[in-house]
């Protein structure tokens, strides 16, 4: 999962780093608010880390800027020092999902974020899952439509298995490029336009089957329900 995590210690900022990276995690740091508001404009992330005291800003108003932005999602866990009731409601009413007190346990850390992914997407934790015609067997790394197999390559599987894991949700080029890729540059890639592409063509991508790929200009994909009623009236149904 792709987590940035805000904080204006630096060593705290690596150790958090590392525990996360060392579970399969891809970890973006963030040291004042304004930086990290100003990337999840443009930006996907599938959890956010929030400290309190921050050098420009309190993290309570870096939540609520972000749940004005993207409504429920991501999860965010609040971690701070202070440990007074009001404090916990405050975190808690202005958005945050969960809260910590310093110093943290990495082991606690982890298992708290573990459980705030399974609830956010709880599609993206299982090994068998069925999307109307679109079946995924994330063990065996197969894929049949209608009952048929898909060959795929490695990357283009890689690709389908994570936007049907976030159906409905935009996912930035970037998030799509580190996740599929390990890519974590800045810079354009062709790459990923391509595969988009083939996966419209051999997973039959339409209305018809329920889901589309929809580009969104400046930010990157999102794989579209399609509900039945839609459909119909796309090809022509009363």
């Amino acid at each position: 999962m792709r987590i940035a995590v805000l904080d204006d210690d630096p060593i705290l900022l690596d150790l958090i780093k590392g525990a996360l990276e060392h579970h399969g995690h891809v970890c973006h740091t963030y040291q004042d608010g304004a930086s990290l508001l100003k990337d999840v404009r443009s930006e996907t992330f599938d959890l956010l880390i929030v400290d309190w005291q921050l050098p420009d800003m309190e993290g309570p108003e870096v939540v609520h800027a972000v749940r004005q932005l993207h409504g429920l999602q991501p999860p965010i866990l609040f971690i701070t020092r202070r440990q007074d009731e009001g404090d916990v409601i405050e975190a808690l009413s202005r958005g945050a999902d969960d809260f910590m007190t310093k110093p943290l346990r990495m082991g606690e850390l982890v298992a708290r974020i573990t459980a705030l992914l399974r609830r956010a997407y709880p599609e993206a934790m299982g090994a068998h899952l069925v999307f109307g015609p679109y079946c995924f067997d994330a063990e065996q790394r197969a894929l049949s439509v209608n009952g048929q197999a898909v060959e795929l390559k490695n990357r283009e599987y890689e690709l389908a298995l994570f936007m049907f894991r976030n159906p409905g949700r935009l996912l930035s080029r970037a998030h799509l490029r580190e996740v599929v890729w390990g890519d974590n540059t800045d810079g354009p890639s062709r790459s990923l336009d391509t595969h988009v592409s083939r996966l419209r063509n051999k997973l039959e991508l339409t209305p018809a089957n329920g889901y589309t790929i929809t580009a969104i200009y400046g930010m990157g994909y999102r794989l579209d329900p399609v509900s039945a009623d839609s459909s119909a009236s796309a090809d022509g149904g009363d």
